[in-house]
């Protein structure tokens, strides 16, 4: 088995590279080990006896495992938090779906028959007013 550590170097400097990186065909270590000087070293990466391997790249694995996780509603407490509550649930969306919710709400009652016209409307505006925190307090305003 032939020394190439130095043919190595001397590759991995003429194509600037890492050391690692530099290939040298197993069936040709003797005609590699006989190179001495960079113009040798030159001629061989010509003919392909010494090439350059493609950069190794991190797995992405335990990235997999992460999202499979998060998936589930996992890594969620508070280590792993970056920023308020306004930011993670935005205040404005959460306002958006209340109000829908309870106007759905409201519709059904109408269609249902258990409100008039005049309520639902009183009802609604006290709804667009922000009157009501969710819709469990509005069935408990309608209750009384």
């Amino acid at each position: 088995m032939s020394n190439v550590r130095i043919q190595k170097k001397l590759a991995a400097k003429i194509l600037g590279v890492g050391v690692s990186r530099i290939y040298v065909a197993p069936e040709h270590l003797e005609d590699v080990s006989q190179a001495i000087t960079k113009d040798d070293v030159r001629s061989l990466i010509k003919t392909g006896l010494i090439d350059i391997r493609s950069p190794s790249t991190p797995t992405r694995g335990r990235k997999r495992l992460v999202r499979t996780q998060k998936a589930k509603g996992k890594r969620k407490a508070a280590g792993s938090r970056k920023g308020g509550m306004g930011v993670r649930r935005q205040p404005e969306r959460e306002w958006v779906l209340r109000v829908r919710k309870q106007r759905q709400y409201l519709r059904k009652l109408r269609a249902d028959g258990v409100i008039d016209a005049k309520t639902y409307r009183a009802l609604y505006l006290k709804i667009k007013g922000g009157v009501f925190t969710s819709l469990a307090s509005l069935k408990n305003y309608i209750g009384k």
